[in-house]
C-alpha cells in the first residue's frame, strides 16, 4: 500500500476554558489512502471540523502527528503545500467586497508570480467546471443563491488544482435539489481530477452518495472506519442513532451496491 495522503497519529486535543479542560480527542489514529472519498462523523462536540481545520494546519493539536501531503500539517503555510490543500467552508467565505471571478482568481493573485490574464483564464475555467455560465463571473456574492455560492468557493478551492479536498458540510442549507446537483459535481470532480476528498457531513443523503469509506468519532477517538455497510453493522450507540433511525433507513435503501469509484 502507498503512504497515506493524511497520516494522524495518537492526536490529542484539549480546548481550555475560564480553568476547565475539554477533551475533544484522544489518542485519534486515521489514515486516508490517495483516491479515497472519506466521510466523517460524529456527534455535537466530537471534534469533526476541528480535524479537518488541524488537517488545513489551521488549529495545531495538543499532542500527537498530523501529516499532509508527506508534509508536516503545521508547515503547510510555510513551506506552500498549503497551495496542494483545498477547503471548501460551510458557509462558503467568500469576500463580499470582491465579484466571483475575483472570489475564484483570489488564491493565484496571492502567488503574484502570474500575469492577469493567466489567472483570469484559469478562473474562467474553474468558474464553467463547476458549472456556472460566464456572465456569472462579474455578480457579486450577494447576488448568488445559496447553490451558487457554494459552486464559486468550490471553484476557489480547485483554482491550484489541489490533489487533497477538504469539505465542511457542503451540502448544508441547501434544498434537496440543489443538493443533489452538488452531489452529482462532487462526484464528477473526484472522479475526472482524480481527487480525495475528505467531508464533514451529517446530511444521510449526501454521507451514503459520496463515500468510499466513512469514519465515525465518538469517545473522542476513531470508534470505526471502513465502507458504509461496514460502518453500519458495527455495534455502537452513536451508529444506532445515526444511522438506524428512520431518515437512515431511508438514506440506507439508495445505497449502491459499490462504493463511487475513482
Amino acid at each position: 500500500m502507498t503512504d497515506p495522503i493524511v497520516d494522524i497519529r495518537q492526536l490529542s486535543t484539549v480546548f481550555s476554558n475560564g480553568g476547565k479542560q475539554s477533551v475533544i480527542h484522544k489518542d485519534l489514529d486515521l489514515r486516508i489512502q490517495r483516491g479515497e472519498f472519506m466521510s466523517v462523523v460524529g456527534g455535537s462536540g466530537s471534534g469533526k471540523t476541528v480535524l479537518l481545520r488541524q488537517m488545513l494546519g489551521l488549529e495545531q493539536p495538543t499532542q500527537g502527528e498530523i501529516t499532509v501531503l508527506g508534509k508536516p500539517a503545521a508547515e503547510l503555510g510555510k513551506t506552500g503545500a498549503a497551495r496542494r490543500v483545498g477547503m471548501l467552508f460551510q458557509h462558503g467565505a467568500l469576500f463580499s467586497a470582491f465579484t466571483v471571478l475575483e472570489n475564484i482568481a483570489f488564491p493565484l493573485r496571492e502567488l503574484k508570480t502570474l500575469p492577469s490574464t493567466l489567472i483570469h483564464e484559469a478562473a474562467m475555467v474553474k468558474l464553467q467546471m463547476v458549472g456556472l455560465a460566464p456572465e456569472h463571473a462579474d455578480k457579486m456574492p450577494s447576488d448568488l443563491s445559496g447553490g451558487m455560492v457554494k459552486r464559486v468557493s468550490l471553484a476557489r478551492a480547485l483554482i491550484m488544482d489541489p490533489p487533497l479536498l477538504l469539505l465542511d458540510e457542503p451540502t448544508a442549507g441547501l434544498d434537496p435539489e440543489s443538493a443533489d446537483s452538488f452531489c452529482a459535481l462532487l462526484r464528477s470532480l473526484h472522479r475526472d481530477m482524480e481527487l480525495t476528498v475528505v467531508m464533514v457531513t451529517h446530511d444521510l443523503d449526501t454521507l451514503f452518495e459520496l463515500s468510499t469509506r466513512i469514519t465515525v468519532l465518538a469517545d473522542q477517538k476513531v470508534i470505526v472506519s471502513g465502507p458504509p455497510k461496514e460502518v453500519i453493522a458495527f455495534s455502537h450507540p452513536f451508529i444506532r442513532n445515526f444511522f438506524l433511525g428512520q431518515r437512515g433507513q431511508r438514506a440506507m435503501a439508495l445505497l449502491p451496491e459499490d462504493p463511487v469509484a475513482v
